[in-house]
């Protein structure tokens, strides 16, 4: 373990503290015959050989991860668009972490413990993340359907920025319950009146101020049922 921490500093050294956006720009836009490339991967060389204290031992490995971070960057660049930059970063960036599992898979081998996975409470947890974000979204957008269509379609929004806005409260208020801080649950929900409720105010959007507290109050009310049902079985689900 301390020896991915250790690569995945030199990672996020080179991939994000000491990659200056104008090299990021000039790599999109001249690909292969950008010298940013190679700066870039001049620095990823030196981060690795730094935090592993020049030791001759993992000099392969570091070569592995050097050529990789190279041809996955290159890979990247002749691929990306805008419409896909987003998704191709999350790929880039797992794509470098499997590479470092692979590196430490070579120095110290290790086994995955995928049993671990069905244990009782391992599938309370997995359940209740499930049902506290995808399964809820689709229970309250059925439960104010009936507002929407009193809502029509004049209200301006990012798409679908409504639907992950829940999935983050809910997660948070989920955590919040487990570790038993509900004065941080308080503040969560007076936060997002402040900032969802305070241009709501004029007489002509009463119906969507009351629309978006009715599926406040609804999601609140799934991710805090869900929290106790978690804590409740986690008590009483054995090993």
């Amino acid at each position: 373990m301390i020896l991915f921490i250790t690569l995945l500093l030199a990672h996020l050294l080179g991939d994000f503290v000491f990659q200056p956006e104008k090299w990021v720009r000039d790599k999109e836009k001249r690909k292969i015959r950008s010298p940013y490339l190679y700066y870039h991967i001049l620095v990823h060389a030196v981060s690795l050989l730094i935090v592993l204290q020049f030791n001759t031992k993992y000099l392969w490995g570091v070569v592995l991860i050097v050529i990789s971070h190279f041809v996955i960057d290159t890979a990247k660049v002749y691929s990306i668009t805008k419409k896909n930059r987003t998704t191709l970063f999350f790929i880039d960036q797992l794509a470098h972490l499997a590479i470092l599992v692979l590196f430490v898979y070579l120095y110290q081998p290790f086994r995955l413990q995928v049993d671990n996975i069905f244990e009782p409470r391992s599938i309370v947890l997995i359940t209740s993340l499930v049902a506290s974000t995808f399964v809820s979204s689709i229970l309250i957008k059925i439960l104010v359907s009936h507002w929407t269509k009193e809502l029509g379609d004049n209200n301006e929004s990012l798409a679908n920025a409504g639907k992950y806005i829940g999935i983050l409260e809910r997660l948070f208020v989920l955590i919040f319950v487990v570790f038993n801080q509900w004065s941080a649950i308080g503040f969560l929900l007076a936060a997002k009146s402040v900032f969802r409720f305070g241009d709501l105010s004029r007489a002509k959007d009463r119906k969507l101020t009351e629309y978006v507290l009715i599926g406040t109050l609804l999601s609140f009310a799934f991710a805090i049922g869900i929290g106790l049902t978690y804590n409740y079985l986690m008590k009483t689900t054995t090993h």
